[in-house]
């Protein structure tokens, strides 16, 4: 049975009843919708009137699913999107107790980012399935990063993205200097962080922070478009592809090109990789089943 992102569905782990239990009874659970349809596992913040803002109790579980959706084989993508205008607005700060700089011993504040915010970007790098952002809002802050961590991200023409920090004073965090940089340059991302204005989904493309901007109607749409083209393709392959993507921009060139062997070596091994082959030769279209 297919749903839309955005409808809610008739029983338990559809859109409208996230991993079984109601969203009307305002559990942590309710705040992330999930339902896995076709080999996606569709993830949807769902705090519309805060504009997505993460709790602490919300992000412990987009961590969770991005765990086992890692480890599901019966998951081979995944798209994060939001309900509402906002697709993230970042970190919800009144939900975290002794947010004052006062109220903080030496060390909190650094264990409080490596323990949250950074574990969260590092579920998504990490995460072995590749990761769609369909961006239908705001982005700003941890929002913004959360959006950037992901392998591909859609856009609606309504979507922006805001590198917020520097407007409250504060360092970017949450891996926006680690991701922005290698994303756009030090230049651009300097610009973003120095400045914290507002990009607009178009400009975002142009920054090449964004692979694709569509109207606001046909975000859905796009998303799982991309989705089932991911999920019709060599799971493994494209797992492993992701991990040489992203190591590639911390390894010099000997490294990088020694982990690309190892990578061919083991996904050789795989039945999809077989299958690919023999589809060649019989000049026919492969039929990969992530294995």
């Amino acid at each position: 049975m297919t749903f839309s992102p955005r409808e809610t569905s008739p029983g338990p782990g559809g859109r409208g009843e996230p991993d079984g239990s109601a969203a009307s009874t305002g559990s942590a659970e309710s705040l992330v919708l999930h339902t896995t349809d076709n080999g996606v596992a569709w993830l949807t913040l769902n705090r519309p009137q805060a504009l997505n803002a993460i709790t602490p109790d919300q992000r412990e579980h987009l961590i969770s699913h991005f765990a086992r959706a890692s480890a599901d084989p019966a998951v081979r993508a995944v798209v994060l999107t939001g309900t509402g205008p906002g697709f993230c607005a970042g970190a919800d700060l009144r939900t975290v107790p002794g947010t004052a700089l006062t109220d903080r011993a030496p060390g909190d504040v650094a264990r409080t980012i490596r323990d949250g915010a950074q574990r969260l970007i590092g579920a998504v790098l990490d995460c072995e399935k590749p990761v769609i952002a369909a961006v239908n809002g705001t982005a700003a802050g941890l929002g913004a990063h959360l959006a950037f961590a992901c392998d591909l991200v859609l856009a609606a023409e309504s979507a922006r993205f805001l590198e917020v920090f520097v407007r409250r004073g504060l360092v970017p965090d949450g891996g926006g200097a680690y991701l922005l940089a290698r994303l756009v340059g030090p230049r651009r991302a300097k610009e973003l962080m120095f400045f914290g204005d507002a990009l607009s989904a178009t400009e975002a493309e142009r920054f090449g922070l964004v692979n694709r901007v569509v109207a606001d109607k046909e975000l859905d749409e796009m998303a799982r478009a991309w989705a089932r083209r991911l999920t019709d393709g060599p799971t493994r392959a494209l797992a492993l592809t992701k991990q040489l993507v992203n190591a590639s921009l911390d390894a010099d060139r000997g490294t990088a090109f020694a982990a690309e062997a190892a990578a061919q070596e083991i996904n050789a091994t795989t039945a999809d990789a077989a299958e690919g082959l023999v589809a060649f030769l019989e000049r026919r279209s492969p039929a990969f089943r992530g294995r």
